[in-house]
């Protein structure tokens, strides 16, 4: 990919910025592959939690993650200061599609990006249930 197609920072509804740790690093010397996933999960739901009021401890409502995927542009280490960007790219009764990206701090092009999909449950029954009002708003708000 071009870095004039790479996803730029004001895509993004909203950035949050991430500390690499040293335990994301690994042996050839960059934040491994894996880690990126970790990223995108923080950054979801810091955005539910805070924008949407998701109850992750106590709430009858929870989301699981059923798909994800990411392209890497550009390498990252510890210690670097990083941001995630979150967006919205599809909604539905159900369930949410993320556009999430990694920035280097002061970047504007994406050294990663994917997809995070989210499928909310009645955590009770493990059962899919709309998304309720309150998180539906709150996605609204970063839609894409």
């Amino acid at each position: 990919m071009s870095d004039d197609k790479l996803p730029r920072r004001n895509d993004y509804g909203v950035l949050y910025p991430i500390t690499t740790r040293w335990s994301d690093n690994d042996i050839y010397g960059h934040v491994n592959n894996v880690t990126y996933y970790s990223y995108f999960d923080s950054a979801a739901n810091r955005y539910l939690i805070e924008e949407g009021g998701l109850d992750i401890s106590d709430g009858t409502i929870v989301g699981f993650v059923v798909n994800s995927g990411c392209q890497y542009h550009a390498p990252i280490t510890y210690p670097e200061p990083i941001e995630a960007g979150v967006r919205v790219d599809k909604l539905g009764n159900s369930s949410v599609q993320y556009g999430i990206a990694i920035f280097k701090q002061g970047r504007e092009e994406a050294v990663a990006h994917g997809h995070f999909v989210h499928v909310f449950v009645q955590r009770a029954e493990n059962r899919a249930v709309p998304i309720p009002d309150n998180l539906r708003a709150a996605l609204e708000r970063i839609l894409a």
